[in-house]
C-alpha cells in the first residue's frame, strides 16, 4: 500500500504538465506491464457450444488473455508498442518487448484465429475488441523497432479475419447502436477507418464510409446533456464526430457537424466532467474513460479545425487533467485498462 500510495502520489504531481514526458511514459507503461500476462481476475466473453470447450482463459487466448479481459489486453498491447514507437528509452524496454515477443508469437495468433474463425463466435469482441487489435495492427507496421515487423506480420492474419467480419457485419447492421459502452458502433468504425487508410484498403474504406454515411448522415441535435449516462466510457456523441470527421470532405462534415452538434462552435461552451463514486467498482470508473474519450475527440476536432474550435482545446485538457490521477491509484478495476484512453488522448493532443 505504501508504494501504491507513493505512485499515486508521485503521478499526480505530474500529470498536471500537458506533455507526455518519459517520465510520465514510464509510469504510464507500468500498468500494461504489470497485467499483460496476469491471467487472473478473468472476465471471459465465451459461448460454450459444448463442454469441451471450457479451458481456461490462456489456453483459449494464449495472445490476450491478460488484463481482465481480451480487449482491455488488446489494448494494453498497443499502449506498449505505442509508447516504445516514442519513448524507445522507456526503462522497462527490455521487458516490455519479450512480453510482446511471446503473447504476439504466430502460435499464438494462429490460436486467436482459430477460435474467432468458429461460426457461433463471429460476434465475438464486436466491433470494440475488433476496433482496438487493427489499432495495434497499425502501431505495429507504422514502428521502427526492429522487433516490430515480425510480430505485424504474426498479427495481420487476425486483422485480416476482423476487417472480413467488419466487411460482412456492416451492411447487416440496419440502426446504429449509440450506447457509451463497449458495442457504440461510431467508435468502433474510427480506428478501422485508420488502419484502412493507412493499408489503402479500398474496399473497407468503402464499406466503413458508406454505412458511417448512412447510419449517422441525417443525425441532428446530439442530446449532450444526455451524457453521461451511468456508466459509459465512451462519449456517443463525440465519438460519432469522430467517425464523420474522417470520411467526410471539409466542407460537408462542417455542414453535418452545425446540424449535429451546434453547440460546439459557441466560444463559451461548456461541459461538467464526469465524476466517479467509487474506483473499486469495475462499472462506475468507466467514467473515468469517458472522461479521455471526450479529450481525445475534442482535440482531433481542434487539431483539424483550429480556427473554427480552438476554444475547445482547454476543454479537453481539462478532462484529460481530471481523470489522470486515477490511472494509477492502485485500483485494478481502472487500471488494467485506463492507462490507453490516457494514452489515446494524449495521442490526439498537440
Amino acid at each position: 500500500m505504501k508504494f501504491l500510495s507513493y505512485t499515486f502520489l508521485l503521478f499526480s504531481s505530474i500529470v498536471f504538465s500537458q506533455e507526455l514526458t518519459l517520465e510520465k511514459a514510464n509510469h504510464l507503461a507500468t500498468l500494461p506491464v504489470k497485467c499483460l500476462q496476469q491471467e487472473y481476475p478473468n472476465k471471459l466473453s465465451q459461448l460454450l457450444i459444448d463442454s469441451t470447450e471450457i479451458q481456461s482463459p490462456k489456453v483459449l487466448h494464449p495472445a490476450f488473455y491478460g488484463c481482465f479481459d481480451w480487449h482491455s489486453s488488446v489494448h494494453g498491447h498497443w499502449s506498449l508498442v505505442y509508447l516504445l514507437n516514442h519513448y524507445p528509452n522507456l526503462d522497462k524496454k527490455k521487458e516490455i518487448i519479450n512480453k510482446l515477443k511471446i503473447n504476439l508469437s504466430k502460435e499464438n495468433i494462429q490460436t486467436e484465429v482459430h477460435y474467432l474463425s468458429k461460426a457461433h463466435e463471429k460476434s465475438f469482441e464486436r466491433t470494440y475488441g475488433w476496433v482496438w487489435l487493427l489499432k495495434l495492427q497499425l502501431e505495429l507496421e507504422i514502428s521502427n523497432e526492429p522487433f516490430a515487423k515480425e510480430l505485424a506480420q504474426n498479427l495481420k492474419p487476425l486483422s485480416d479475419l476482423v476487417i472480413e467480419r467488419y466487411i460482412e457485419f456492416l451492411p447487416k447492421l440496419l440502426y446504429p447502436i449509440r450506447v457509451g459502452t463497449h458495442s457504440n458502433t461510431a467508435f468502433g468504425l474510427t480506428f478501422a477507418w485508420d488502419y484502412a487508410f493507412h493499408s489503402k484498403n479500398v474496399l473497407f474504406q468503402k464499406s466503413i464510409k458508406e454505412n458511417a454515411v448512412r447510419l449517422f448522415q441525417n443525425d441532428e441535435n446530439c442530446p449532450f446533456t444526455w451524457e453521461p449516462s451511468g456508466t459509459d466510457f465512451l462519449s456517443p456523441c463525440m465519438e460519432e464526430i469522430g467517425i464523420m470527421q474522417r470520411i467526410l470532405p471539409e466542407h460537408g462534415f462542417l455542414i453535418w457537424l452545425k446540424r449535429f452538434a451546434p453547440s460546439l462552435s459557441k466560444k463559451d461552451f461548456t461541459w461538467e466532467v464526469a465524476k466517479v463514486s467509487d474506483r473499486t467498482d469495475g462499472h462506475l470508473v468507466h467514467l473515468d474513460g469517458l472522461n479521455f474519450s471526450r479529450a481525445w475527440n475534442l482535440y482531433f476536432l481542434v487539431n483539424q479545425y483550429p480556427k473554427q474550435f480552438s476554444h475547445l482545446k482547454p476543454l479537453a485538457d481539462t478532462h484529460l487533467n481530471f481523470s489522470l490521477p486515477s490511472v494509477v491509484d492502485g485500483n485494478y478495476e481502472g487500471e488494467h485498462w485506463l492507462a490507453s484512453f490516457a494514452l489515446r488522448a494524449y495521442e490526439v493532443r498537440k
